[in-house]
């Protein structure tokens, strides 16, 4: 194997690895805002603001990862091109999950505040 073909190899290997570098945070569990007292409405607000701000150092690293990988693939032949590929589309799948996670978690807690103001209109 040349030498090109090697450093090729290990920015694809590396390109991989970054993915599985990125951490996903895990969405919070939400108070139920029809039950729930104020206190748990705002330890429920941090949370979900802790994991938005996760959430966006986990698809910066993926958007650097499939940037890479983009970049690799366009400069590669063959299994390199490939994997480089499988790598750009592995991550942004896993952005645009992330983003529809977020996406899901705001409204939901929405939700919950639309019901704890219900329950606790005066």
């Amino acid at each position: 194997m040349n030498l090109w073909k090697i450093a090729v190899l290990s920015m694809v290997l590396g390109n991989t690895y970054a993915v599985a570098e990125c951490a996903k945070p895990d969405a919070p569990t939400l108070p139920n805002g029809a039950t729930s007292a104020m206190e748990d409405m705002l330890a429920g607000q941090k949370a979900v603001k802790a994991f938005q701000a996760a959430n966006i150092e986990y698809m910066g690293c993926l958007e650097a990862a499939f940037n890479a990988a983009e970049k690799t693939a366009q400069s590669s032949k063959g299994d390199e091109k490939t994997a480089a590929q499988a790598t750009y589309d592995e991550s942004i799948d896993a952005y645009n999950a992330a983003v529809s996670q977020e996406e899901e978690v705001a409204g939901q807690f929405n939700t919950e505040i639309r019901d704890y103001k219900a329950a606790n209109a005066k």
